[in-house]
């Protein structure tokens, strides 16, 4: 019990980033949303079941449920852009299309409850929405009172249309306003995404001291450049951008576009596994009602999602690439307290981006795994068992093109395995 108990001390030390006070996102959200995929569709007479409207969203919420995605931990379904009305009513406030939401948003609210799922809706900071609809500037207060009278559980807050020197401090207003309404609702952020002309001006203590999660990257499409543009920026920015990262505060890289016919199996897989290594949010944007058998597997590996909602809640970073290879730690646990040190388990990437197969031999050494007792290695897309390391054994790797390994390298003592998981 002495030990258990420091060791709870430890990962509560090494959780404490300043974040905002509101008690959620302890771990990453996981969920659904609209955008990649569905984009600002509003035709449902051409396309009813690709618009956006209440039968979408009632529909992935469905099978987050019947096809297992809940079990795992995705419990959220997102509303994107395009779901209001063009005007707000006489008292000021926002409507759905009365067309395409005809049952209202408690409606949806109430259905997705009924089943366990949260719901998550969008606005913007800016006098418009990035598609025009009504925005949140002057009606910040109305907007958080009406989000909260409907039962929402997210808001994303999009930043749209607001001269950047206003940006700050109309974040910081919903931020205050969500909380007045002493309704729990998630707030996520895309404040420093809307100051990236001007970097000096990103303040991320103050950031993440209004926002659970925040986007500072562009949208991501559905190919694998873009989610190859999304890792290039993280590699660039990972130091400044990992001190304040943390439970409750999470850089929010954007969706996990994994399950679209346009993203191999190995590209799915690499994207899992960065967004892990990173512990961002894991958001789908995809149809649920298509995804493959071995598209589903991946979005559901249990192995590679423990690794994202690892309650340390580390950025891992990228520690040296060598060709097309890039070498990825993330701390995690279990971990130990020997003497004054802490040694943590760890999650080892491996990411080739270039376009033939590469095997190779190494040691854990090289990615500064340095536990004199060695680690017990774990393939966590094979789901396989590796066995007992020391750091100067070599793991014998082979990497596919776009692909990825992911390995999970847990502290062993005494010829053991810890057995705890904090």
């Amino acid at each position: 019990m002495r030990i258990l108990s420091s060791l709870i001390l430890v990962i509560a030390n090494i959780a404490a980033v300043s974040s905002l006070q509101n008690g959620l996102a302890r771990l990453p959200p996981m969920g659904w949303m609209s955008w990649a995929k569905f984009l600002c569709e509003t035709d449902c007479k051409k396309h009813p079941n690709t618009c956006i409207s209440e039968d979408l969203y009632a529909k992935m919420g469905n099978r987050l449920v019947t096809d297992g995605y809940k079990d795992v931990g995705y419990e959220y379904i997102h509303i994107d852009d395009c779901w209001s009305k063009l005007q707000r009513n006489k008292e000021g406030r926002l409507e759905p299309d009365s067309t395409r939401f005809s049952k209202g948003i408690p409606w949806l609210v109430d259905f997705l409850h009924q089943r366990g799922i949260k719901l998550g809706i969008y606005g913007d900071v800016g006098p418009t929405t990035c598609a025009k609809y009504p925005g949140s500037l002057n009606h910040t207060t109305i907007d958080a009172e009406t989000f909260a009278s409907w039962g929402i559980d997210y808001l994303k807050f999009d930043g749209c249309f607001l001269n950047e020197s206003g940006i700050p401090a109309e974040y910081k207003k919903m931020s205050d306003a969500l909380i007045a309404t002493g309704k729990k609702i998630v707030y996520g952020c895309e404040w420093p995404l809307y100051l990236q002309d001007h970097p000096e001006t990103i303040n991320y203590k103050d950031i993440s001291s209004a926002c659970n999660l925040w986007r500072n990257f562009h949208d991501i499409d559905v190919n694998w450049q873009s989610i190859i543009n999304t890792i290039d920026w993280y590699n660039e920015h990972q130091d400044e951008i990992a001190e304040f990262h943390g439970p409750g505060a999470w850089n929010d890289p954007d969706m996990i576009v994994a399950g679209n016919p346009e993203i191999t199996d190995d590209q799915a897989r690499a994207q899992m596994t960065l967004w892990s290594i990173w512990s961002a949010p894991l958001i789908m944007s995809n149809d649920l009602r298509t995804v493959t058998p071995s598209a589903k597997a991946i979005l559901q590996n249990r192995d590679v999602i423990a690794i994202d909602q690892d309650q340390i809640g580390d950025f891992g970073k990228m520690v040296f690439n060598w060709t097309d290879l890039y070498f990825y730690v993330k701390k995690v646990t279990p971990v130990v307290k020997v003497d004054d040190a802490t040694e943590f388990s760890k999650a080892i990437a491996v990411l080739n981006r270039g376009t033939v197969n590469i095997k190779i031999n190494m040691k854990l050494s090289l990615l500064d795994l340095k536990y004199d007792a060695g680690y017990s290695v774990r393939d966590l897309w094979a789901q396989k068992d590796l066995g007992l390391y020391g750091v100067n054994d070599e793991l014998h790797l082979h990497i596919q093109p776009t692909g990825v390994v992911f390995l999970k390298a847990t502290l062993v003592k005494k010829n053991r395995t810890f057995k705890w998981n904090i």
